[in-house]
């Protein structure tokens, strides 16, 4: 019995001795984590309420240059070797929240600015890939990578549901956002089976990432804020996204055989997209109307100026024809007054001073009758030559008639419009450079001086 209670004494502080150094330890880094903690959440609050000032004054590249230390992992050089994490996927589940959330509303601001002044802002290169980021869907890889930790099912919903209403405004299609939405979807609705993160051994110093392993997901919505968050995904991925993706019937199934709906919201999701397709098939027989509308006003207009064009060339046809006959006619009645006259010589018949040969010409039967049996005689001059008036009323139908051509020639071909347009930007552009004008200038003044030396030239020969 003594030999066994020395025993006991002699190992008592033993033990006491191993257990000390490691509750001493543990103790230490749990005191450091916690202080490492406050000082990361506090330097995240303040840095996010910088960038929401900077927001809220219109000062995008400010704000996103003061954010992006949250959302960017530290380079490995910083780390002493170790990858870690962004900032913001240590912070609570609120303010990371409200990080992601601030970020992709600063995204939307640059992406709705003009070009021109999006380009100044941030610079061309850099405006580029911000918007080559959003509308190629790049945004939500990132978010996941640098928040979450690649893990989809991570993601918080409200940081989803602000990723799908970016990508429905900017995205240049919507397919990547119904992929993205399905594997969310998917992944929060399996359960989560890898509970070694819940009876593994405490995290060891040496162990620096498994500090920041991402608490498992519980599968379903557990609170009513939760419940309606992902009512509002499956209203964005239903009621946006697929019916952006012309996918009606899927649209319809998949409501019909979601859980998460109940009956009510089920039946108010069906007639909302009931509703939304009659006005898509509404909006698209408008669309086809207008279409055809415009086509047949095309049309009219082609068929106006083809019988405009075929009066004109009527009109001017007939006026060549009447000047044709006009003229005509003045050189038969010389020709046969002239082989009256012949006939009249050659007869034998001396004309005196009188003009004794009239009866002759009457009585001549295959000659026609003289220009003064035949009625009195008309002013070739006013026959001949069209007058100002004709002169005016054709030169107006030519100009009408080129007009009408060239609306016809633009409306069947605007890319003509187009180019006509860039010739004459490129005269302008051409003559705003200086010595371009004075060039012209001197030019013009060259050959205005040849043509009133010439004229001189002329009036002075023609005096003499």
């Amino acid at each position: 019995m003594g030999v066994k209670g020395t025993d006991t004494a002699d190992t008592s502080p033993t033990v006491s001795d191993s257990f000390s150094p490691h509750l001493l330890s543990a103790s230490i880094s749990s005191l450091s984590s916690s202080l490492s903690t406050r000082q990361s959440s506090s330097y995240i609050s303040k840095t996010y309420r910088q960038a929401s000032t900077l927001f809220l004054t219109r000062r995008l590249p400010e704000a996103l240059s003061t954010l992006q230390p949250l959302i960017t992992p530290p380079a490995p050089e910083d780390t002493n070797g170790i990858q870690e994490p962004a900032p913001v996927a240590r912070a609570s589940r609120s303010t990371r929240i409200k990080v992601w959330s601030l970020y992709l509303t600063i995204l939307n601001a640059i992406l709705e600015m003009d070009p021109a002044e999006g380009k100044e802002a941030f610079g061309t290169q850099e405006w580029r890939a911000i918007c080559h980021k959003v509308r190629e869907g790049e945004v939500w890889e990132e978010v996941v990578r640098n928040g979450y930790h690649g893990l989809e099912g991570n993601v918080d919903s409200e940081v989803v549901i602000n990723l799908a209403t970016l990508l429905l405004a900017h995205a240049r299609s919507q397919t990547l956002n119904q992929k993205r939405l399905e594997t969310y979807l998917a992944s929060v609705n399996t359960p989560n089976l890898d509970i070694s993160d819940r009876f593994g051994p405490e995290p060891s110093p040496r162990r620096p990432q498994a500090r920041h392993r991402s608490p498992s997901k519980i599968s379903g919505a557990n609170t009513p804020r939760d419940l309606n968050a992902r009512v509002k995904i499956l209203e964005l991925y239903t009621l946006h996204v697929l019916i952006r993706n012309n996918e009606w019937d899927y649209a319809r199934e998949f409501i019909s055989m979601n859980s998460v709906l109940d009956e009510e919201r089920r039946e108010a999701f069906l007639q909302a997209l009931q509703s939304l397709q009659e006005e898509q098939q509404e909006a698209d027989r408008r669309q086809m109307e207008e279409k055809r509308r415009q086509e047949e006003q095309l049309r009219q207009d082609i068929e106006e100026a083809k019988r405009l064009r075929a009066e004109n060339e009527e009109r001017e046809r007939r006026w060549l024809e009447a000047e044709r006959e006009n003229g005509t006619l003045q050189e038969p009645a010389g020709s046969e007054v002239d082989y009256g006259v012949d006939q009249v010589r050659s007869a034998g018949t001396a004309p005196n001073r009188r003009g004794k040969s009239r009866p002759l010409l009457r009585q001549s039967g295959n000659l026609k009758a003289s220009p003064s049996s035949s009625g009195p005689k008309k002013n070739t001059t006013a026959v001949t030559t069209p007058s100002i008036g004709t002169r005016a009323v054709l030169v107006l139908s030519s100009i009408r008639t080129l007009v009408e051509n060239t609306s016809s020639s633009f409306r069947s071909n605007p890319a003509l419009l187009i180019r006509m347009l860039a010739f004459i930007v490129g005269l302008l552009l051409m003559f705003t450079r200086r010595s371009i004008r004075e060039r012209v200038a001197r030019i013009l003044g060259t050959s205005w001086d040849r043509i009133r030396a010439t004229a001189g030239m002329g009036v002075k020969v023609s005096y003499l």
